[in-house]
């Protein structure tokens, strides 16, 4: 994964690259991980729900700008992560 401002590529299991632009990071003493939530820029969106977003905790590598995305697989770090995401989206009503 490379990153730069708000947009980072993703190479997805067939190898095709996807811009995607991050919502927002945040780190998690009670994981003590780093998580980048972000969705696709362009990408096909649910009239209900909106575009897909997706979260990955996040390793980064300060010394050459790239990182790795690690997947989330408890139900806990799942129940955080919606709930900063919730909290976001809420910020982002307030400031509208």
């Amino acid at each position: 994964m490379e990153h730069g401002e708000n947009q980072i590529t993703i190479v997805d299991e067939k190898g095709n690259e996807q811009l995607c632009e991050v919502l927002f990071t945040f780190e998690s003493k009670d994981f003590g991980k780093s998580y980048v939530l972000f969705q696709q820029v362009g990408g096909a969106e649910d009239d209900e729900e909106g575009p897909e977003i997706h979260a990955y905790a996040f390793n980064p590598n300060d010394e050459d700008g790239e990182g790795e995305l690690i997947p989330i697989e408890t139900e806990e770090e799942w129940d955080m992560v919606e709930e900063m995401l919730n909290t976001f989206f809420d910020e982002q009503e307030d400031e509208e």
